[in-house]
């Protein structure tokens, strides 16, 4: 039999929850129901129900009001419904609870599907994109579903019988929770707020273009030449920025003339930071440009050249500005930033940042600074925050490593064909590696690449990777790699959980612990690195190292959009100026002292921070969390111990991780592990 909520916490809880539910619920003035109503309607139901279900009543009848408008119906029909809705047997809200799982499934599966359908020639090398591809592409099957689920009153037949908590109280109260409750909670809580269709709609609009413009920022790297007019990248080499043009940097570590190569991307970055790049070389292969001195044309022939306007800081704002339309639906979360730390990471945001200040400021960073430049044999320069030199390295240099990938994977359908080979060699057996590569589709991507989870059971996950002609390069094959754990994550949190209201991990910090996982394995799933003496050691540098750059790219994702609150009539111009400073800023405050460089502007560099709605400080978070997932494993089975962790569901952070490896999310266990390496690692 399923508990109630009020049988397990008690009443003075659902009373609590209540009134936080009143003050984070609270619609703008279209509220319908008046006070006196709501009151009258309780004691009708209480009148009409033992007492053992008078407080739920209070409560379900207080949420739904609460999102009841004029336009739903008047007080007594208001009342009527509450009446006719209300389930005291507990047999009876167990089969109600099921019967929500059920729909919602089917309804919000198949709306991904259209969405993901109508976006395929955006996002897939598929052929040329027509016109009209933009306006289905732009179109949310979403939008309409939460007006259409109050207007027909489904979503408040939820609120009626189903609580929601605040934050705090499910941080509280959660651990205490049975599944079903937790269940409970994810489906009332996807009721809490209402947004009308049409800002939804923008928000969807705003997003898509602003994904296209990233997906399409390809640099011709052969078009770039030095001061002296050398080109130092070979024919046909197109990076995506950032991830393109990032990756690369990384790769020339161990190349012969890397230096000279990574200074010249580091410059590109900035030039595109400070919208400083010449129009017509974006995704061009002509004309010539030459980044130092920013001037473009033919050999011999090389002159200054139109910049590209605004657009990148214009596609932020764009995404501010629905998200601003959003704000008034969510009185207990106001802005943007409240509902992505309250809501979705459920982490608030003070004590988000200082997790990543604390991983910036320990007093081992110094010395693992100085670590790197001995091995280097140089002094640090900006770029090398994303220094790889501690990962397992092939013998094998980057051109044969693009080799042995591309003969081993000429197209997606070789990728999809290989999967069950990955998995195996990750620990999954043979049975869940057919399973798991039955469930994923591989696409070919426009982009660097992505990973799209499925929402219905019987629909597939879908890895998305740009293998370009000749087949996949090493790099490619590293995101692959990382996209894949984000797909195995998804299969196994959707279709081997028990409810489907607990679909997924607790937020998007997890799913790229699980990436990383994988990612960091790459080369031993081609046979070339096997773990020695010193990969334990030399993964806590490399995962430090990786964590401090990205945590600080989070940090100037945060305050980004902290500033654009602060001005929210900001131009694109005005908006520019303000990622660079701050990007000054955050470095110089945590890596100036480590690199002895300071106004360096290179985290600003991130493409999402353009199109994803302040999605970076997840990486950090999870960075964090992979690597006490990796600890965990060390004497373990990837394979059956991923399944397990995935099937705990969309529980909050701290809950997910005690339950997966004993212990709430800390960056302790990495910081302990780095001050050993250091003592090991000299060179």
């Amino acid at each position: 039999m399923l508990k109630t909520m009020q049988e397990k916490a008690g009443g003075l809880v659902l009373l609590l929850a209540g009134i936080g539910m009143m003050i984070s619920m609270a619609s703008n003035a279209a509220a319908g129901v008046p006070q006196s109503a709501v009151e009258r309607t309780i004691a009708l139901l209480q009148s009409r129900h033992e007492a053992g279900v008078h407080q739920r009543i209070e409560l379900g009848v207080r949420q739904a009001a609460s999102l009841w408008r004029e336009e739903d119906g008047t007080e007594s029909e208001f009342s009527d419904f509450c009446a006719a809705h209300f389930v005291a047997d507990p047999q009876q809200r167990a089969a109600l609870l099921d019967r929500f799982e059920s729909n919602l499934e089917t309804l919000y599966g198949h709306a991904h599907e259209v969405s993901r359908a109508w976006s395929i020639p955006l996002q897939l090398e598929l052929g040329p994109v027509l016109p009209v591809d933009y306006l289905f592409a732009e179109y949310s099957p979403f939008a309409h579903i939460a007006d259409d689920l109050f207007h027909n009153k489904i979503a408040f037949s939820a609120l009626l019988n189903f609580p929601f908590y605040t934050l705090e109280e499910r941080l509280r109260l959660g651990p205490s929770w049975s599944r079903e409750e937790w269940a409970e909670m994810r489906l009332a809580g996807q009721f809490s707020a209402r947004v009308p269709a049409e800002v939804l709609q923008a928000s969807s609009v705003a997003y898509v273009q602003a994904d296209d413009y990233i997906s399409n920022y390809n640099i011709y790297m052969h078009a770039l030449v030095d001061e002296q007019g050398r080109r130092l990248f070979p024919e046909g080499l197109k990076l995506i920025s950032h991830w393109g043009l990032r990756d690369e940097l990384k790769g020339q570590y161990a190349e012969k003339e890397g230096l000279a190569r990574q200074r010249m991307i580091s410059k590109v970055m900035e030039r595109i930071i400070r919208q400083e790049i010449p129009q017509a070389v974006i995704n061009a292969p002509v004309p010539l440009w030459a980044p130092y001195t920013n001037l473009a044309g033919e050999e011999g022939r090389m002159a200054p050249a139109a910049p590209e306007e605004d657009v990148r800081y214009s596609h932020l704002l764009a995404i501010f500005a629905a998200e601003c339309g959003v704000d008034p639906y969510y009185p207990g979360q106001p802005t943007k930033i409240a509902r992505r730390f309250d809501r979705e990471r459920e982490i608030p945001e003070a004590e988000f940042e200082t997790l990543l200040i604390r991983l910036l400021t320990d007093p081992i960073a110094p010395r693992v600074a100085r670590l790197i430049s001995r091995r280097l044999q140089r002094p640090l320069e900006p770029f090398d925050i994303w220094y790889n030199g501690f990962k397992p390295k092939s013998a094998l240099g980057e051109s044969e490593l693009d080799r042995i990938v591309s003969a081993k994977y000429p197209t997606t359908a070789a990728f999809q064909q290989g999967l069950p080979e990955i998995l195996t060699r990750l620990g999954f057996n043979p049975e869940t590696a057919a399973y798991l590569e039955s469930k994923i589709t591989v696409d070919p991507s426009r982009g660097a690449g992505h990973a799209m989870g499925a929402m219905r059971r019987e629909d597939n996950a879908h890895l998305r990777t740009r293998i370009p002609e000749g087949g996949m390069r090493y790099k490619g094959y590293n995101i692959a790699v990382h996209e894949l754990g984000h797909c195995v994550e998804q299969v196994f949190s959707l279709n081997r959980i028990d409810h489907t209201l607990l679909a997924g991990v607790p937020n998007t910090a997890f799913t790229e612990a699980f990436a990383f996982v994988f990612q960091s394995r790459d080369l031993e799933l081609l046979g070339l690195a096997a773990p020695d003496a010193q990969a334990a050691h030399l993964n806590a540098l490399d995962t430090y190292w990786g964590a401090c750059e990205i945590a600080a790219v989070g940090l100037v994702d945060i305050r980004v959009w902290n500033w654009m609150y602060e001005h929210p009539d900001a131009t694109p111009a005005e908006l520019k100026a303000a990622v660079v400073e701050i990007a000054r800023q955050v470095w110089n405050s945590y890596f100036a002292p480590l690199f002895g460089v300071r106004d360096v502007i290179l985290l600003a560099i991130y493409s999402h921070m353009i199109d994803s709605g302040l999605y970076l400080p997840d990486y950090a978070l999870g960075h964090i969390i992979s690597f006490q997932i990796e600890r965990y494993l060390q004497d373990k089975n990837l394979g059956t111990e991923m399944e397990r962790m995935c099937r705990l569901g969309m529980l909050t952070p701290d809950g997910w991780m005690s339950a997966a490896v004993g212990s709430p999310v800390s960056v302790e266990p990495l910081l302990e592990a780095v001050r050993e390496a250091v003592k090991v690692i000299k060179k």
